[in-house]
């Protein structure tokens, strides 16, 4: 199930990027005083009680103007509007009511999409009566807040979030494989669908982009019935240039919600970029499985053995802590090792879902841990205690210590190279968790 997307709207410097931040806790959106700083979408994975969602933050909205800066932040803010399961339209609350503000509203008041209306930067019980001036705008409860210094936001999310599925990792998760095909524009992607399939299920031409929506397909492999989705290509935000490549970019972050793997696809033919790079993290932070595709392996001059030992070798020092990612060598047009990269595929997929037993899990985890005691900088010691793997799909084990907040980072993924050491694990993320242990 997809999560739920949230849009922010409002016009220039009313405090969109700052709520954005405030609410998904991180400092990603450039905040500053000056109009119109959000220029490219911004989005993010928010959580509240239990019910996870995605998050766009939107350039400033100014429904009448004619600048062409203005124009495209308007075009893609009404994008995200369409796309958005909710809708949180902000105005300032210490400048007032604006007429851009009406425009605004009279835009949203033809959607059919459910809008919360914000008065920002009411910093006081005693600024509430500022707020009833956008009553007026005629789009239902008016909710106070601000978002600089964090006043009210947790009683809005649990109007926001009213309605929106709780995390389902408590859950069993469906066993069906169903793989989100993804990657750069051009790399090949409705290609090897329509390899793997046998028809021209997706368009396939040498224009980049050609793919605007995931399409799916069901193929039947060894017995088996798999879930393909083509996305669309994913682009680096500063090249999200035309409205219908932020509408893409959407509906593929959407596509790989409703996956469990994904196939991410590299041009061999062409120099490796942060952007395939960034597509891994993404695809990662998703915590689902991931097999590595580095397509038009044909076309490659000098495809004898070495080339492809030194072609992974290189790989895998770039994506550093993604290196249990597996890497096959394939090409869409004349199918060379699809068999192989679909084997992998369910191989990963298996892995996703495998259970170590408890008592395996500490007589060799102890054992390293034993050998290589975790340090702190203020010299205590944490003991580690016990593990235990709590969920599978995807993997997620607990360890129980004196000082679960002191263990570090470096150290956690130590534990994440020795659980993969034993156990496998390849191709999917290691979640771990640190808890107290109770006396």
């Amino acid at each position: 199930m997809s999560k739920p997307i949230v849009a922010i709207v409002g016009r220039p410097n009313v405090g969109k990027s700052t709520l954005f931040n405030r609410i998904l806790g991180m400092q990603t959106a450039i905040v500053d005083d000056a109009p119109g700083i959000t220029r490219d979408r911004h989005y993010g994975e928010g959580e509240w009680v239990g019910k996870p969602f995605t998050m766009i933050d939107t350039g400033g909205f100014v429904p009448d103007s004619d600048e062409i800066f203005e124009k495209a932040i308007r075009e893609q803010s009404q994008i995200a509007i369409e796309e958005a399961d909710k809708i949180i339209f902000i105005v300032d609350g210490k400048e007032g009511l604006n007429h851009i503000d009406k425009e605004i509203a009279n835009i949203l008041r033809k959607e059919n999409k459910k809008v919360h209306l914000i008065v920002n930067k009411v910093d006081s019980a005693k600024e509430e009566i500022n707020s009833a001036q956008f009553h007026s705008l005629g789009l239902g409860e008016v909710y106070t807040l601000a978002a600089l210094g964090g006043r009210k936001i947790g009683d809005f999310l649990d109007v926001l979030t009213d309605g929106f599925p709780v995390n389902m990792d408590g859950k069993k998760e469906d066993s069906q494989l169903r793989i989100a095909i993804i990657g750069k524009p051009n790399v090949g992607k409705s290609s090897l669908v329509n390899a793997l399939i046998g028809e021209e299920r997706s368009i396939v031409t040498p224009i980049a982009g050609t793919t605007r929506d995931p399409i799916d397909s069901v193929y039947h492999y060894n017995g088996e019935e798999i879930l393909l989705v083509d996305t669309a290509g994913l682009m680096r935000r500063s090249k999200i240039r035309e409205n219908v490549d932020f509408y893409s970019t959407l509906r593929t972050l959407r596509a790989i919600d409703r996956c469990n793997l994904a196939i991410i696809l590299f041009d061999a033919s062409i120099p490796l970029e942060k952007q395939d790079f960034r597509i891994v993290q993404t695809a990662a932070e998703k915590n689902i499985g991931v097999v590595l595709g580095i397509n038009k392996w044909d076309i490659v001059e000098g495809k004898e053995t070495n080339s492809t030992i030194r072609f992974e070798a290189s790989l895998r020092e770039k994506l550093r802590q993604y290196d249990y990612i597996p890497v096959v060598f394939i090409s869409a047009k004349t199918k060379q090792r699809l068999p192989k990269l679909l084997d992998l595929a369910k191989q990963v997929h298996t892995n996703r879902a495998m259970r170590i037993p408890t008592s395996s899990l500490n007589d060799d985890l102890l054992a390293d841990i034993q050998h290589y005691p975790p340090s702190t900088k203020t010299g205590k010691d944490i003991k580690l205690n016990y593990v235990t793997q709590v969920k599978t799909s995807p993997p997620v084990f607990a360890f129980f210590a004196n000082e679960p907040e002191m263990v570090s980072e470096s150290y956690k993924g130590f534990l994440r190279n020795r659980i993969r050491h034993h156990y496998g694990f390849q191709g999917v993320p290691l979640i771990l968790v640190f808890k107290k242990k109770h006396k």
